[in-house]
């Protein structure tokens, strides 16, 4: 059941109209911008990286045949007011002029150790335990400079904020690991890709699957009211006089918000442009990193952009957002460091959502509550909440040692 008329809830893909609706409260988006059926504006904008876990779990339930994804164009990262291409192999790093020719040098025995390391086979670890050892212990061995460490963190290891640096340094070297794989995959100049037409895609291809095995999906229904028992337990959910009787109930905050806790809110703009993000090598889709010692902030920005070749807006038009943890009450100023990059826009919208995480006893009541979407712009941190929630509800836990290769064939072009 869904209380909206479009799929994905907080994370639809808008046309025009939708968007103009949203934000600025008609329906009349000016001419120039083209037909409004030919946008599909992300609300929540983020990438798959192509071997990770969303991806897995897509093959995984099958749900890849009513799916087209297209690999990404580009990866970057903003440093000391430049954007450069994020390298993520020995090669890469050795051509990259984010580093001099000695950093190169430390950064390229980096990536070899990170490239050849297998967790279940101890002569690739060195004599390092990297259950013992910190990421800040284990790159020290390095030697490498803060800015070098300032990339890998946040814009391979995709780590939002320094604190993985007192971390076990395992998840890290595998975060690096996977990032290098995931690019290496489809020869793109990235790790990531990205559905045709947006990911509104996402939520409807499971309601094909769904349909398959009998599911039923309900959009339109206002008001979902959760009932309960006395004992506090979830028996159903009534809308419009109707009630559908159940003994799990699986939604995101806004169906239960007695029964969530804000931690946080995302500010983020969303911008229709003319031309690519500058100094990305016209890439058609793209993420840009901003660390946040760059910005002087406590969080990253991310910079997103995709276009008509991935069929979210018609020929000659690019969409690209800006979003961040927010940490002041002034979205506008706060995302004008990552705005400032995109060059003009045609229109520019703003939002800040609050971010909630359930305060809740699953097992008591019976309800089962995502947390909310963060300012991230790939789905990493997202699916392993869903991985999360899954096993909360079923007891199991998804295997997925998938057959990666059953992706490849839709997500080249």
């Amino acid at each position: 059941m869904d209380k909206n008329d479009y799929y994905g809830g907080e994370s639809s893909s808008l046309n025009l109209i939708q968007l103009w609706k949203r934000f600025r409260g008609n329906d009349k988006p000016p001419e120039e911008l083209g037909t409004s059926k030919e946008y599909n504006v992300d609300m929540i904008p983020k990438f798959a990286m192509t071997n990770g876990t969303l991806v897995r779990v897509l093959i995984h339930t099958d749900v890849t045949k009513y799916l087209n994804f297209k690999a990404v164009d580009g990866s970057f990262v903003y440093n000391k007011g430049k954007i450069y291409k994020v390298p993520a192999t020995d090669v890469e790093a050795l051509k990259s002029p984010l580093m001099g020719l000695f950093e190169k040098r430390r950064a390229r025995k980096f990536f070899l150790y990170v490239q050849d390391f297998e967790e279940t086979d101890p002569k690739t670890h060195e004599g390092m335990d990297l259950n013992k050892i910190t990421a800040k212990g284990f790159i020290a061995k390095y030697e490498l400079e803060d800015d070098t460490i300032d990339f890998i963190g946040h814009a391979l290891a995709l780590c939002t904020d320094d604190n993985y640096l007192n971390q076990p340094a395992l998840d890290f070297v595998k975060r690096v690991k996977l990032y290098a794989e995931s690019l290496a995959r489809f020869q793109a100049g990235s790790p990531y890709i990205y559905p045709m037409y947006g990911l509104g895609e996402l939520p409807q291809a499971f309601a094909r699957l769904s349909a398959v095995y009998g599911g039923t999906y309900m959009l339109n229904k206002p008001q979902c009211k959760v009932e309960f028992d006395d004992s506090g337990k979830v028996v159903g959910v009534t809308s419009e006089g109707e009630t559908a009787k159940c003994k799990k109930v699986v939604c995101d905050p806004s169906y239960l918000p007695d029964k969530v806790q804000k931690v946080g809110k995302v500010a983020r703009a969303i911008c229709i442009m003319s031309h690519p993000i500058p100094n990305t090598n016209d890439s058609h889709s793209a993420q840009v990193i901003l660390p946040q010692k760059q910005l002087g902030r406590k969080s990253d920005m991310y910079l997103f952009c995709c276009s008509y070749s991935h069929n979210v807006a018609p020929k000659g038009k690019y969409i690209a957002f800006v979003s961040t943890e927010a940490e002041t009450d002034d979205p506008e100023k706060e995302l004008k460091p990552g705005v400032d990059i995109l060059g003009a826009v045609d229109e520019i919208f703003y939002e800040t959502l609050d971010r909630f995480v359930p305060s809740d006893d699953s097992a008591a009541d019976n309800c089962f509550i995502s947390k909310s979407y963060d300012s991230t712009t790939h789905f990493e941190s997202t699916v392993m909440d869903v991985l999360d929630m899954y096993s909360k509800i079923t007891g199991k836990v998804v295997d997925l040692s998938v057959d990666l290769s059953a992706a490849s064939a839709t997500a080249e072009e």
